[in-house]
């Protein structure tokens, strides 16, 4: 069999192949052979069809077609096997079957194009010695006092109050209901999702959409009040985006917060510390950790973009299909974990548009998993089996219980300690410039941080009117 061999992007083979005529022959007749064991006709017995009979009631372009299916697999895998190939994945047939099947003729030579997947070059350039920056990210003293706080207003103590209006950090126990401000008559319907009955409000700024809780301030217990407020354009739900609507808000009881003193009692019941030392020592020091951390994360992804910016990587398709089905599988995990119906947003629909918008951040992660893997193995960095043993024994005790294929295990664990070495490695050899946090991605902070606000600004009332079943 004469294969010839051409390198196409995206790690591909090329495979150029031409079968003898002597194998379409041999293979056209077991075929014709196996038909006529197997078929059964009326009037003859099993396996006694004659041949013409045959081919007259199947039909020569079914026995051509089912003898050409098993050409072409056969030849594509001794071809993989002749020439050596490291091929992952299926093979892609690059000619028309249609086209074979009208040119293929039993006893004559037959040729065809395929392509395979194999494992991508990756070729690294000038990886040592990178210099990147990162930036510093400091340990804020006031993040201790404003998680203390927290926990202060989570044991609050509900006093009822009863001679006074509503003022900022009280609880108001009310009624309410949406309606569209410029409807009228039969079309003043309360809006699905925007009624809550004995619901327990926190009066602060941020917590509802702007204006109602603006507007409960200064209410009286027993009081109702219509309340106008303005959704913002970008607001989650479509039909509520960028318009008017005015609350009906009736004011049933007034509380507010009784906090405890920061002091050894409110150790011992917020936290397992027997003193307010102990509990602010043990938070500071988390977050000092965390702060070094964020740093650490910070100096390893600006080493892993410089890393494949020197680099050339085209990952196989195979790969890419394999990392999307990782990054679906991780997304849908995440969603359960959030109580959230994967069925409705994973279906047949989706699936196909959420494969494609992930497909560059798939892209992504295997050129930096294939570089940092690469740099393992040229500087010799991979893990021993001492260091693979001891961290597949930590990693099955947390698995305890659950299924899991120990070879797949084994392959991520030992590509994870790889690239962690790697990772080491590239930072021991790089020049890192550490700069004050903010200052890299400003645009990208504004936005993340806009974003947020936005968010804690406009809480879709129908998800906190939840809180009247509480």
């Amino acid at each position: 069999m004469k294969v010839t061999q051409e390198k196409l992007p995206a790690s591909q083979i090329g495979l150029e192949i031409e079968i003898p005529a002597e194998t379409t022959k041999q293979v056209y007749e077991k075929i014709v052979q196996k038909l006529a064991r197997s078929i059964r006709i009326p009037g003859f017995r099993q396996g006694k069809v004659p041949r013409h009979i045959l081919l007259q009631r199947l039909g020569a372009q079914r026995i051509k077609a089912e003898a050409l299916e098993e050409l072409i697999q056969e030849s594509l895998k001794k071809a993989i096997e002749q020439e050596s190939i490291d091929a992952i994945g299926n093979y892609q047939l690059k000619s028309s079957i249609d086209d074979l099947l009208e040119t293929y003729e039993p006893g004559k030579a037959l040729a065809f194009s395929a392509s395979v997947d194999v494992p991508p070059v990756v070729e690294l350039g000038e990886y040592q010695g990178l210099q990147v920056k990162a930036e510093q990210i400091e340990y804020d003293p006031a993040q201790v006092d404003e998680t203390l706080e927290k926990q202060r207003q989570a044991q609050a103590t509900l006093v009822p109050v009863e001679d006074r209006p509503v003022q900022m950090g009280d609880i108001a126990v009310v009624d309410y209901e949406g309606r569209f401000t410029e409807a009228e008559g039969d079309e003043a319907e309360v809006i699905e999702g925007t009624q809550a009955t004995d619901f327990q409000m926190e009066i602060e700024a941020g917590k509802f959409v702007e204006g109602l809780i603006e507007g409960i301030v200064g209410m009286n217990p027993g009081e109702s009040k219509e309340v106008e407020v303005q959704f913002p354009e970008d607001y989650p739900r479509e039909d509520l985006a960028g318009k008017a609507v005015t609350f009906s808000v009736t004011l049933k009881e007034l509380k507010e917060k009784e906090l405890p003193e920061l002091d050894d009692e409110f150790a011992e019941d917020a936290s397992e510390f027997e003193t307010m030392a102990e509990l602010r020592e043990s938070l500071e020091s988390q977050y000092k950790e965390r702060a070094e951390q964020e740093t650490q994360d910070g100096i390893e992804a600006a080493l892993v973009e410089a890393l494949v910016e020197v680099a050339t990587i085209d990952p196989p398709e195979t790969n890419i299909e394999q990392e999307l089905d990782t990054i679906l599988t991780q997304t849908a995990m995440q969603m359960q974990q959030y109580g959230i119906d994967v069925s409705a947003l994973f279906n047949k629909d989706n699936i196909p548009q959420m494969r494609e918008q992930s497909r560059p951040e798939a892209i992504q992660k295997l050129q930096e998993s294939l570089a940092l893997l690469e740099v393992a193995k040229r500087e010799s960095l991979e893990p021993n089996e001492e260091e693979i043993e001891a961290e597949m024994k930590s990693v099955m005790e947390e698995l305890s219980g659950q299924k899991y294929d120990l070879e797949r295990l084994r392959s991520y664990i030992t590509d994870d300690l790889s690239k962690k070495n790697a990772l080491e490695w590239l930072q021991d050899k790089a020049t890192v410039e550490l700069v004050p946090a903010g200052t890299l991605n400003p645009e990208e902070d504004e936005e993340t941080d806009s974003t947020s606000d936005a968010t804690s600004n406009a809480i879709d009332v129908e998800a906190e009117a939840v809180g009247e079943e509480e």
